[in-house]
């Protein structure tokens, strides 16, 4: 069995999986990483795991995952399945680099965007042909709701709610009208240009506001909140292959 770990800002996802496929997962705060990952390490053979972090890690804490099991950590230095394009590889996030990797297990020899709405939302592009051009970074709906009433006298901080009508009535519910309508327009276009160029396009959707954003965009896509756990996996199955 492999495990994939997935730590973001604040919490932590983590995959079982068996033969490739999943088989449990499991999200939970990062202050508890360490004794869940003992937990399921009693519960589950786990013979290999790949780490992959948007945040540094303490080299201690790494010394005290690896006593767990095997582990490899995700960076642009081991095996890809894929091509890239990208101008600035060392910069380039590793979790965009799970997330392409999934699309091409997913849906192989397509023209795949990848759009994961998270803390960013975050949009990635690999062709047919297996190589990866790029995409785009904007901020998430918290980070605009966050934006709007820090960089403002008067605007207040509110909770995610879809807007009545997409002309704001009150101060709130312009709010809201901006930043739900506006990231969903968003969306709808950068998929209208892709497609624009490349008819034949899969259109994968996946992050924190998946849920939010799936019956409300124009084209019909692939809701998948597990794509990078699956990526994870697949790049380190990749890099255990002798």
């Amino acid at each position: 069995m492999n495990l994939g770990i997935d730590i973001g800002n604040s919490s932590v996802k983590v995959a079982v999986f068996e033969a490739g496929k999943l088989i449990e997962s499991k999200t939970f705060l990062k202050d508890n990483l360490f004794e869940e990952l003992k937990l399921i390490k009693s519960a589950f053979p786990i013979k290999n795991a790949i780490l992959s972090t948007v945040t540094v890690i303490a080299p201690a804490i790494l010394i005290k995952l690896k006593t767990l099991f095997p582990l490899k950590i995700l960076s642009n230095q081991l095996k890809l399945p894929y091509t890239i394009a990208y101008k600035t590889l060392e910069t380039l996030g590793l979790d965009r680099i799970a997330l392409v990797a999934s699309a091409v297990l997913n849906y192989p020899n397509q023209n795949v965007l990848v759009i994961d709405a998270g803390t960013c939302i975050t949009f990635d592009f690999i062709t047919e042909k297996g190589v990866y051009l790029g995409g785009a970074i904007s901020p998430g709906i918290q980070m605009r709701y966050n934006a709007l009433h820090a960089q403002t006298a008067k605007l207040p901080l509110l909770e995610l709610k879809y807007p009545e009508n997409y002309i704001g009535d009150s101060t709130e519910m312009s709010i809201h009208t901006g930043v739900c309508l506006g990231t969903i327009y968003e969306i709808n276009g950068a998929i209208a240009k892709y497609k624009s160029k490349y008819r034949k396009l899969t259109v994968v959707l996946t992050g924190g506001n998946t849920n939010f954003l799936a019956g409300k965009l124009k084209s019909t896509i692939f809701a998948n909140s597990n794509f990078l756990l699956e990526g994870l996996n697949f790049i380190l199955n990749f890099n255990l292959q002798e």
